[in-house]
């Protein structure tokens, strides 16, 4: 499972959202809307991903 990989992209803005949601996004490696980041497809990086679903977008890489 860890050779598969996953693209996030940020869609909506953190901001107003809880401190832990915004450490996560950080956390993702996402900066400003519209940036994406090509991730491992963990389980740890899927429950980030989970925590924080309504500001992203998820495709497989």
């Amino acid at each position: 499972m860890a050779d598969k990989r996953i693209k996030v992209t940020l869609v909506r803005s953190p901001i107003g959202t809880p401190e832990s949601h915004r450490a996560t996004v950080r956390g993702l490696g996402l900066r400003g809307i519209n940036t994406s980041r090509v991730l491992e497809d963990t389980p740890e990086v899927r429950g980030m991903i989970r925590k924080v679903i309504y500001l992203l977008t998820v495709a497989e890489a």
